[in-house]
């Protein structure tokens, strides 16, 4: 397994991990209260800088070995990257007919960062699927 498919590996993982833990404090209100009248900046907040630096700490701590990146990988990135930027113009456009619609800023938050979830999401499992039945 190469250097890119482990890396897309941790970030599939993290891109999973990070954001359900987000959910259970930000949605596991006590009943009767509402999430969007939580406090959920705190959070949102912690959870983009803990997805961000558990990024970089794996992408160091992963062995890289003598393989280097070839054509494969430049085009298997380009081709995971690029389906995700779909994705995330999906969620971009939602976030703003929130906005447009005059939605809470809880919802139009939360709506970006899924967006940006499901870009990391997304970009990771095509890249998975790319290395393993080819590209």
């Amino acid at each position: 397994m190469s250097y890119e498919e482990k890396r897309a590996w941790v970030y599939a993982v993290i891109a999973a991990v990070v954001p359900a833990v987000y959910a259970v404090i930000v949605f596991g209100q006590p009943a009767g209260a509402s999430a969007a009248e939580g406090a959920y900046v705190r959070p949102l907040l912690i959870a983009v800088g803990a997805g961000i630096l558990a990024n970089i700490v794996a992408g160091t701590l992963l062995p890289r070995g003598a393989d280097r990146r070839d054509e494969r990988d430049v085009g298997i990135f380009r081709y995971g990257t690029q389906a995700g930027y779909f994705v995330l113009a999906a969620g971009a456009a939602g976030a703003l007919l929130l906005t447009l619609a005059g939605f809470a800023h809880f919802w139009i938050a939360n709506a970006l960062y899924l967006a940006f979830v499901l870009d990391a999401l997304v970009s990771s499992i095509v890249k998975i699927v790319a290395y393993r039945r080819g590209f």
